[in-house]
Formats: structure tokens, sequence, C-alpha cells
């Protein structure tokens, strides 16, 4: 077991070293759940600034409470509740300073990158092989209300089961299954009539 990436053993191993003193494993702890964090930040604060410092302070705030994690649920799940509790942690205090927004520049505010999300592997469309369609998929996940773009990452991006997005999320598992049926669906309207311009043959929906 190295600290270069390499053969790590299980996730419980690697923290047991962590807390013994070999801080070195932390950044290969982390390595397979940067890209959810991000993604998981963004979705709450969509500013790509922002979310890039959220993930840092994420990840510094885990490794300092690395010894009150206690495996009831897996660490990625542990890490993603962190990353969204300081996402939200930071909107608050957006909020809090509404003069400062305010002066924010017209538009910024709600820019997504179209680039963000050019590492979806497996989402529940098909055919996501022209730019045109995964910008309009970016855009459409992104106008979701929170609540339900966070669940559709979870379970249609990063393939959580609906008891890990549960405990991710503090709801119960029945909410979860709502909350995503409700996303696909909002989904479903926002996307097929831009979906039909690009392909009208093409069949979008699997799930239906």
């Amino acid at each position: 077991m190295t600290a270069d990436g390499i053969q790590l053993g299980n996730e419980s191993q690697v923290i047991a070293s962590i807390l013994a003193g070999e801080t070195g494993f932390f950044h290969d702890l982390i390595r397979p759940y940067e890209r959810t964090v991000y993604i998981m930040i963004f979705s709450v604060l969509q500013n790509e600034a922002d979310a890039e410092d959220t993930a840092q302070e994420t990840f510094l705030k885990a490794f300092r409470s690395l010894s009150k994690f206690r495996a009831e649920s897996k660490f990625g799940t542990w890490l993603i509740s962190i990353a969204l509790n300081e996402a939200r942690s930071r909107v608050r205090a957006r909020k809090a300073d509404a003069a400062e927004t305010l002066d924010a520049a017209p538009g910024e505010e709600g820019h997504v990158s179209p680039a963000l999300l050019r590492d979806w592997s497996e989402v529940p469309l098909e055919t996501l092989e022209r730019q045109e369609v995964r910008i309009i998929l970016q855009q459409a996940v992104m106008t979701l209300p929170e609540i339900y773009r966070e669940i559709f990452l979870l379970r249609d991006v990063e393939e959580l089961s609906v008891r890990e997005s549960a405990t991710t999320l503090g709801i119960s598992e029945a909410a979860v299954k709502v909350r995503m049926h409700r996303a696909r669906m909002m989904l479903q309207k926002t996307l097929a009539p831009r979906l039909k311009q690009v392909n009208p043959k093409q069949r979008w929906f699997p799930w239906l």
C-alpha cells in the first residue's frame, strides 16, 4: 500500500492508516470522489470558482473530521454530505450579504459552463454523441429545482443507490423515489421539444 495511487486496499484500512499519521494516503482516499464532489457542489452554487473553492473546503473539512467517520455509510456518501452542507452554507452566506450580491454583473449568477458535465458516461437518455445534445442536457439539468437536481445527479449520473442517495441527503428512500420521478418528468417536459428538433425519430426518454 503506497500513497502514490497504487493499490490501497479497502477504504477502512486507508482511513486507519491516515488516522495513524500516514496523511499522504488522504489524496488517494478522496481521488475517486473529486469529480462527484465538484458536480454536486456546482449543482447548488452554479458558479465554477465558488464550486472549486468549496470543494477544497470540503476536502479540508473531511480531513479534519476523519476521526468522526464511523463507517455507518460509505466514505463517499459521507464526503458528498459534507460537500452539500458546505455548498448550502455558502448559499446562506450569499443571502446574508444581499447588498454585495446585487452588485454582481447582470446575467453572471446563472451562468452554466457547457464543459461542466463533459465527462458524463451514462445518463438515462440515449445518444449523447453530439455536442449539441450534451449542452441541451446540461442546461436542462441545471434548471431543475435544487432538490430534484441533486437527486438526478446522485442517481442517474453518479449512480448512487436509493439508500445511498437517501443517506447523503438525509431524506427517506421513499422521498428519493418521488423526487427522482418528478425530476425525470420535469426533464422530459423541458427537453422533449428541443430534442425532437435535433432528431425527431429518436426515442429520448427510455424510462417511460
